[in-house]
Parts: C-alpha cells; structure tokens; sequence
C-alpha cells in the first residue's frame, strides 16, 4: 500500500535532490509505484516489494540521475532493458518535454510499461517489445540502462540508434572500473557519482561517447 508515509518519503528525498516538482507531479510518482506494486503480484517486476524501498530504489534512485541528465538536454531518450520502468517512466513524468522510448524484450514487462504509459498520461512515451539488435528506430541522443548489460555490450548493443554527438548514460552501483577497461579504444568514459536520499549503496552514471 503506498500511502502517505512513502509520499513524505519522497518529497523528502526530492528535497534532498534539490527537485522542486509539482503536487500532481509527486502524484503521478506515486501512482506509478500503486501500478507496480499492483502488477508485480502477477508479473514479477521486481525483487522490492516494501513500499518504503520502492521510493528509495525505484523512484530516488532513477531521479537522482535526472538533474545531470537533463544537462544534457535530450530531445529523444532510448532506456535499455527498461524492466519495471526505471529511469524511463520517472524520467517521463517529471518531463514531459522528453520523447522517450521504453525497450525490453520481456513481453509481461512491456505489458505492464504499456499499461503504465495509459494510466498515468505519459504521450509522450513509445513502448518496444523487442531485442535491442532488431530495433531501427531514428537515432537516439541519449541512450540510458539500469540493469541491461556490462558497459561493453551496451555500447556495441546500441551503438547504431546513438545519433551524432550523442551520449550513453550507464546507471550503476560500484564503480564498474574493469567494464570501462573493457569498453571499445574508440569510447571516452567519465564516472559521475551519486548521492540517492535514503539508499545506503554506491551509486554512478558512467558517461561514454564515441571519440571526436
């Protein structure tokens, strides 16, 4: 049940983040983890079912990545191996300028990030049911993943949607220093730490581009 301990919860957290967002906006967050925790009973979406760690790895964790992603002012987002929806149905609700393409090739999660789409309004948000090598779409500027793949895969996974000038954002915990030894001659790598409110773990965004 998410009720108004895990609303407190977040606007706390948020705080923290220095994210001043709207009431309906909170709402919509919250709506979003009532789905999950709703359809995880049939699907399996994820391993977290306490409400109060839902806010904290669901919702703060994706949002914690927000700030220094939107610096990078994307126009067109493709998230990786979207799972249950983090970051991308976060991203989507507290922007809505952003057209975002969720990609798993789990048809009972992407029946789910489909569902969600619809509930909570998110127009401006394309489900893909599919593996990321089938996928054509046009190019993407930013490219993100949580739990897709080692750093290396990521890359040569997704390397032909990346538009020109574009970027790859990696969510991880620990510092993945031997992934990034691994990555392609051609990729610059930057480690961007993260502080999420209420999570007691490492977390970063490993930044890669292809060399100029």
């Amino acid at each position: 049940m998410i009720g108004q301990q895990q609303e407190t919860q977040l606007r706390e957290g948020l705080q923290s983040l220095g994210l001043a967002l709207d009431d309906s906006i909170v709402a919509r967050l919250l709506a979003y983890l009532a789905l999950l925790l709703k359809w995880n009973k049939t699907y399996s979406l994820t391993a977290i079912t306490e409400p109060e760690r839902m806010v904290s790895h669901h919702l703060l964790d994706s949002l914690a990545a927000l700030r220094p992603i939107a610096g990078r002012q994307p126009q067109r987002l493709l998230d990786v191996g979207s799972g249950g929806g983090q970051p991308g149905i976060p991203f989507a609700i507290v922007q809505p300028d952003w057209q975002i393409t969720l990609l798993d090739s789990n048809h009972k999660k992407t029946a789910f990030l489909q569902q969600a789409v619809i509930e909570l309004g998110l127009r401006q948000v394309s489900v893909v049911c599919d593996r990321v090598e089938n996928v054509t779409a046009a190019p993407y500027d930013l490219i993100t993943s949580r739990a897709f793949a080692d750093l290396a895969d990521f890359v040569r996974l997704t390397r032909p949607l990346l538009a020109q000038g574009g970027s790859w954002a990696a969510l991880k915990g620990v510092q993945p220093f031997e992934e990034i030894a691994a990555l392609p001659a051609d990729i610059v790598s930057r480690i961007e730490p993260l502080t999420v409110p209420g999570l007691g773990a490492e977390r970063c965004i490993v930044w890669m581009e292809p060399k100029a």
